[in-house]
């Protein structure tokens, strides 16, 4: 399926295009189809589900015809799509909705995880120990614990499907060093992330150790994901994790620099199999340290 995030950003460029060829200001064209201005700024804003009834409105009063009409409504429908992570609401949390929705319809995602371990690969213990954080950190968790659980399982499932996106994600180990979780869960997760990667071929986690340095440019300040996507009109995406919310990123240039950095990091990172070796090596070590008492 398409992202119908993705596919709302679409149509909103596509209107806007079709308005500024007319010459036309929103206020104008908000006249000419006796709707307010504010429906007009909705559409080309992308902002909720589009009302496919006026962007046929919109068409119609710009005489759009022929196979650009089409289009744009075929884009309109898949913008108003509802996928299975609507039927969560915000009991999911608003990162992961949008994470879900992303991921339905790429083709490729790569992605720089600083401060977790990619949810893709989380198990569910492990989960629930980052549950635990949130929980004694603050009063009032903007999710619901149970649902986030199983919308998360569902992510992974939505990945992982036979004609599911390729994935590679750098790891920074400075997570497997600072994150707070009880070793026994780490090494858990740990073992956990190999067996899935050993069975996931589209899949592959590189290692960041902290001890190598980044060839060239400055330091990257936040976890960050990239995406392509089938339809090459739809324009390769950046979702960049900030402390409370997310920016989303399409403009060449901003992509571009990201996908330098990526390419900076992926060269000083550990190749597929040193990573999975080092995984392994972790959880036993951590295993031993269980046993000992230290």
């Amino acid at each position: 399926m398409s992202s119908p995030f993705v596919r709302r950003r679409r149509l909103a460029a596509e209107l806007r295009a079709l308005r500024e060829e007319h010459g036309l200001t929103a206020e104008q064209l908000s006249q000419r189809l006796y709707r307010s201005r504010m429906k007009i700024s909705r559409l080309e804003n992308a902002r909720g589900r589009p009302d496919i009834a006026a962007v046929i409105k919109i068409l119609d009063a710009l005489d759009v015809t022929g196979d650009r009409r089409e289009k744009i409504i075929t884009i309109a429908v898949e913008a108003a799509e509802r996928g299975w992570w609507d039927s969560f609401g915000n009991s999911m949390g608003r990162r992961q909705r949008l994470y879900a929705d992303v991921e339905s319809g790429a083709a490729t995602i790569r992605g720089y995880n600083q401060m977790s371990i990619s949810g893709l690969l989380q198990a569910a213990e492990f989960h629930q120990a980052l549950i635990d954080l949130d929980a004694a950190e603050a009063p009032e968790l903007d999710y619901v614990p149970a649902r986030i659980i199983e919308a998360r399982r569902m992510r992974q499932e939505t990945v992982f499907r036979p004609d599911g996106p390729t994935c590679e994600i750098i790891l920074d180990e400075y997570v497997l060093k600072r994150l707070p979780v009880p070793p026994a869960v780490m090494a858990a997760q740990l073992r956990h992330m190999v067996d899935v990667l050993s069975h996931q071929p589209r899949f592959t986690l590189r290692l960041l150790p902290l001890d190598v340095r980044i060839i060239t440019g400055s330091l990257q300040a936040s976890s960050f994901m990239l995406y392509t996507f089938p339809d090459l009109a739809d324009p390769p995406m950046v979702v960049s994790e900030m402390f409370t919310t997310d920016l989303v990123l399409t403009k060449p240039e901003e992509v571009a620099s990201y996908e330098r950095h990526y390419d900076r990091l992926s060269q000083a990172a550990l190749p597929a199999l040193e990573s999975l070796s080092h995984f392994a090596d972790t959880a036993d070590r951590l295993n031993e340290q269980i046993g000992s008492g230290t």
